[in-house]
């Protein structure tokens, strides 16, 4: 009986290390800091991402813009979210919270930014000679039994 009492204590002693450890809490002035930076980069690289659209003229370089420092800067206002919470526990919640979110937008902005590159390239919006290779080319011409 002695012997499942000791284990009974050391195993409630681990439960309150491991929820110790989720409760542990940062700093205010260190979140609140670390918070600003981040929010502040994530807004910078959204910031260049709608500038870049507005300043590059053709569709690749647009398409560049739109997508490298938008989903960055996303990245690192998801992180300001999760940082925001504070204690170990609400941090982690916060970033299994955001993966998801990161995760999307990782998958979807490069495949949405090349269809509408392969929709500008078959209307002809981008010019023939600003690209290094183009591997469409055989594809625009017409077969000789296509007629």
């Amino acid at each position: 009986m002695m012997h499942l009492t000791m284990r009974a204590a050391a195993a409630a002693t681990a439960d309150s290390a491991a929820g110790g450890f989720l409760e542990a809490e940062l700093p205010a002035p260190v979140a609140e800091a670390l918070t600003l930076v981040l929010v502040l980069l994530g807004a910078i690289l959204c910031l260049s991402a709608a500038v870049g659209l507005l300043h590059f003229r053709d569709v690749p370089s647009r398409l560049h813009a739109a997508t490298k420092p938008q989903v960055l800067g996303l990245l690192l206002i998801g992180l300001a979210i999760a940082v925001s919470q504070r204690t170990v526990g609400g941090i982690l919640l916060g970033v299994v919270i955001v993966i998801p979110v990161i995760l999307l937008q990782f998958a979807t902005a490069p495949l949405s930014a090349h269809m509408v590159g392969r929709q500008a390239y078959r209307n002809g919006t981008i010019q023939a000679h600003s690209l290094v290779a183009d591997e469409y080319a055989e594809s625009k011409q017409t077969p000789p039994a296509a007629g």
